[in-house]
């Protein structure tokens, strides 16, 4: 009886890890809705016609207006912090979607 209650136990707990392994990978159609709802206020995909400014081209630039390199740990600090007027995304974007939206920003 023992055996069997410790074979369903680690067969359960594999199953757990499973899923929690797992992440869905960034995906550019969700960042793409998450930008139209938190980013394209302020924010123009291909012109600086906006409050802040236009993001086509962003991982192609030679810097960011913060002097830094467009990386993608560079941006999403910015996303994470805020910066010149722009809130901080930090507590209102989970991991996955400021990845999600990451790889919009990619594709612009």
């Amino acid at each position: 009886m023992r055996v069997y209650a410790l074979t369903a136990f680690c067969a359960g707990t594999a199953l757990l890890g499973a899923g929690a392994v797992d992440k869905p990978a960034p995906d550019a159609v969700r960042g793409r809705k998450l930008f139209e709802m938190h980013c394209s206020t302020c924010h123009s995909v291909d012109a600086d016609h906006k409050l802040a400014p236009g993001l086509k081209g962003l991982f192609s630039k030679r810097k960011l207006q913060n002097g830094n390199r467009p990386t993608e740990a560079n941006v999403r600090a910015v996303i994470e912090q805020g910066r010149n007027g722009m809130p901080p995304f930090r507590d209102m974007l989970r991991n996955a979607e400021k990845s999600d939206l990451l790889e919009y920003l990619k594709t612009l």
